[in-house]
């Protein structure tokens, strides 16, 4: 009696339950080390392919398969059971399964078997690794607008990555240590990073710029330009005379006020600390001019400059000095001394290196005078001496003039000295 074969695909139904106590069997198979099946594990960001591969050292035709996460076959030898069409076989051969994942997500992640059916069965495992880059990175401030000297508070958010971001803060080219919290949804991580610092007037157009580290991207940054308001800066600076020149009575000053804020400066005004401005001062926009300057004029100027932010001066002290005179050289008569002609100038503080060259060159002057006179006295009193110079004479030699001889000049003599009356002497 012939007998009936069964359909083939009654076949295949009674065949199923057989594959799946041997891939249970299998799965009871532990992983070792020195096997001939091997395999490396997998990093793929999200959207990307995956490769896995599973490969045969010492091939002897055995089969080869490929399991999910679920124990689900992917590949067995060629052929595929597993209805996702992600999967795409690459290379197929007694030596090596290799299989592609496309579009990969995050729920894809996880231990991929490859089996081998020898004698005993040998399997190992390879890991997906799923990153995910992080999403929406944007900068949270609390105004568009801030004010010198105040503090300011930016946040920096990196939302859904996976692992979690690292986020660094820079201001310009200096790094700047923020503060992180970590929050975690699921398999995803939100990273939000706070920065405070106190503004500056330098730091107006400043970029601040938040960065993420993380291992699916290679760049990934957004910045905010600080918009920094400040009171003006005032400066006060001497047109004519030319800077650094003497002040001097009679002639003609012109000050110079330069303002720099943010927002500009919008009123500007000269005015004099604790007096009025003379009547004679000009002031025209940012300059003062003073004509002819004379000793009424001295005093502080200031200038004022002021914005929405704030006001701020700057002061100009005016000290009028003497008008320069000229000290001639002295004359004399007798002897002629050339002298260099010294400007004499009223200088105070402020014009130290004047007021030692003038006293110094003072000095000179009248040690010089003084040296001169002296020599002068010394001169006159021995030509006078000289010429009253006179001859000692007395009446004791009186008649030795009118002696013939020797020896009658000093009888008389001799005579004349017991002649007591004319002893007397005389200075001729």
């Amino acid at each position: 009696m012939a007998s009936r074969s069964e359909p083939a695909p009654a076949a295949a139904a009674a065949a199923l339950p057989l594959l799946l106590l041997l891939l249970s069997a299998a799965a009871l198979i532990p992983r070792g080390d020195g096997q001939n099946l091997v395999t490396e594990d997998v990093t793929v960001v999200e959207g990307e392919v995956a490769t896995i591969s599973c490969r045969v050292k010492n091939s002897d035709d055995s089969v080869i398969q490929l399991l999910n996460p679920n124990r689900q076959t992917i590949y067995f030898r060629d052929f595929r059971p597993l209805k996702d069409s992600r999967f795409q076989l690459v290379n197929f051969s007694n030596s090596e399964l290799r299989v592609s994942l496309t579009n990969v997500s995050v729920s894809d992640e996880g231990r991929y078997f490859c089996q081998l059916y020898t004698d005993p069965p040998q399997e190992t495992y390879t890991t997906i690794t799923v990153l995910v880059p992080p999403r929406n990175l944007m900068i949270d401030i609390q105004k568009e607008t801030d004010v010198e000297g105040e503090e300011i508070e930016l946040n920096c958010t990196a939302m859904a990555s996976r692992p979690a971001t690292t986020i660094r803060w820079f201001k310009g080219s200096k790094e700047l240590t923020g503060k992180s919290e970590v929050e975690r949804w699921s398999d995803m991580f939100t990273v939000t990073s706070q920065l405070s610092f106190m503004v500056r007037r330098e730091d107006d157009g400043v970029p601040v710029v938040c960065q993420v580290e993380h291992p699916a991207v290679k760049e990934l940054q957004t910045m905010h330009y600080l918009d920094v308001m400040y009171k003006p800066h005032v400066q006060v600076s001497q047109k004519y005379p030319l800077q650094g020149g003497l002040t001097r009575e009679g002639e003609s000053l012109e000050l110079v006020c330069q303002a720099e804020g943010k927002p500009k400066p919008t009123d500007m005004k000269w005015l004099r600390v604790d007096d009025e401005l003379p009547q004679h001062v000009i002031v025209s926009r940012s300059n003062l001019h003073i004509s002819s300057l004379n000793k009424t004029d001295n005093g502080t100027y200031r200038c004022e400059a002021s914005n929405a932010v704030g006001k701020s001066y700057a002061d100009y002290m005016l000290y009028v000095y003497d008008p320069p005179t000229t000290i001639p050289p002295p004359t004399t008569t007798t002897a002629t001394l050339t002298t260099i002609p010294t400007t004499i100038t009223d200088s105070r503080a402020g014009e130290d290196g004047s007021i030692r060259a003038v006293d110094h060159a003072v000095i000179g002057g009248v040690v010089a005078v003084v040296v001169f006179a002296m020599l002068c006295l010394l001169i006159i009193l021995g030509r006078y001496f000289a010429r009253h110079k006179g001859t000692y004479f007395t009446h004791e030699a009186k008649g030795a003039d009118d002696a013939a001889d020797a020896d009658t000049a000093i009888i008389n003599a001799e005579g004349g000295q017991n002649n007591s009356e004319e002893k007397k002497e005389y200075f001729i």
